[in-house]
């Protein structure tokens, strides 16, 4: 398909968006990710929105926001809205964002669809059975029947705000992985939409957000498949439609471990200073992700014409070659 076609076909609504959390540099799997939000935004003909995922403070290390927006334009990745350049959705930093958080919680609570929680993660283990998944072991609903309690029950700890989740199959067309089917209810229970130290949920934050600035397509990791169904419901519930996903493959170490600082040349950062020039990490890329035949240097804009997320080829994940430095160098 053309990029003439693919912008008719999705329309010039489309609006995407990447969502770094500066929790560190930009390593590798998180400049994959980058490139394929990017690409898909501009084979669109869409718009593409920065927006900083910082709202879990202590986890912020100082100047990476700074840092990772150097390296991604430095590989020739650009958006139209983010906290550089401005735009009609901000702000945006999700820690400038909570009064929007507050509005979306308070509406749910008024509907009755929220309880407080004050059980610690080990008390659910103890508790709860199969399945677990990345989050841990599905809520049992210990606490969700206090909410009809006649007295304010006496909390051992500061609760959590959960979703009364309801019951039934949510559906999930990834552009990428295929059809995801998931009862939320049965799979994960009644999840946390902000925590009993007052930090919002990655759910229910990228949620609000991803509404409020009008997102029609979430690129991400395929490492965040499984929260897809939550995000749509969460969605419905707000009176909002969800916005369609495309889980790309998580870029892994040459071992099949998850990227770490450890793997030495991890970060985009790194690969700069032992002389990696754009185009060839641009390209190095596009090969593991299977967007190019062969790992030669190239520009993100020549990446455009021949754009299509069939051509991810529905992996979960992709490995770095050994000798990160020498394949791209």
């Amino acid at each position: 398909m053309s990029t003439e076609q693919q912008a008719e076909s999705s329309g010039p609504t489309y609006c995407g968006r990447f969502a770094p959390s500066p929790t560190g540099d930009l390593h590798l799997g998180s400049a994959a990710t980058a490139l394929v939000t990017w690409l898909a935004a501009r084979a669109a003909g869409g718009r593409l929105v920065l927006r900083v995922e910082d709202i879990d403070t202590p986890r912020v290390v100082p100047g990476a926001e700074a840092r990772q927006l150097e390296d991604l334009r430095w590989l020739g990745l650009d958006w139209d809205e983010g906290p550089d350049v401005g735009g009609p959705h901000g702000p945006y930093r999700q820690s400038e964002r909570t009064d929007r958080y507050e509005t979306a919680l308070a509406d749910l609570e008024r509907r009755g669809l929220t309880f407080r929680c004050d059980c610690s993660r080990r008390e659910i283990a103890e508790v709860a059975s199969a399945p677990h998944d990345e989050d841990g072991p599905r809520y049992p609903g210990t606490c969700r029947d206090r909410r009809a309690a006649a007295t304010a029950p006496a909390w051992k700890r500061p609760p959590a705000v959960r979703l009364a989740v309801p019951p039934g199959e949510v559906v999930v067309d990834d552009a990428v992985q295929g059809r995801l089917v998931q009862d939320v209810a049965a799979r994960v229970g009644d999840f946390v939409l902000r925590r009993g130290d007052g930090v919002w949920a990655y759910q229910f934050a990228v949620v609000v957000d991803d509404v409020a600035m009008g997102v029609t397509e979430v690129v991400r990791g395929a490492d965040l498949l499984a929260s897809a169904p939550r995000q749509v419901l969460l969605a419905r519930l707000l009176g909002a439609v969800a916005p369609a996903f495309a889980h790309a493959p998580v870029v892994l170490a040459p071992d099949g471990t998850r990227l770490a600082k450890r793997d030495g040349a991890a970060t985009v950062r790194e690969l700069r200073r032992a002389g990696t020039s754009a185009p060839a990490l641009i390209g190095g890329l596009a090969a593991m992700l299977g967007l190019r035949p062969v790992a030669a240097p190239v520009a993100p804009r020549a990446l455009v014409r021949d754009f299509s997320p069939t051509r991810l080829g529905g992996r979960a994940a992709v490995r770095l070659p050994p000798g990160i430095v020498h394949a791209l160098g």
